[in-house]
């Protein structure tokens, strides 16, 4: 019926659409709100409170203690 004239030329662009769509969901470099990231385990923010000053050496040790023993 249209002798495939016409239609190569829309699927090109829906090629590139689709393309763009993808690179701009998987590959921007900067972070996206609202999506998933790893949460901080427990020895994680028991270095951030102390490389804060949160807590003393001692303290941090005591915890990290505990925290690698359970």
């Amino acid at each position: 019926m249209y002798n495939n004239y016409g239609f190569w030329g829309m699927h090109f662009i829906w090629w590139i659409i689709w393309m763009g769509l993808i690179f701009w969901i998987f590959l921007t470099p900067w972070s996206i709100p609202g999506e998933r990231r790893k949460k901080d385990t427990p020895l994680d923010i028991l270095k951030k409170r102390f490389a804060s000053g949160e807590i003393t050496n001692e303290q941090y040790k005591e915890q990290k203690k505990i925290l690698e023993t359970d």
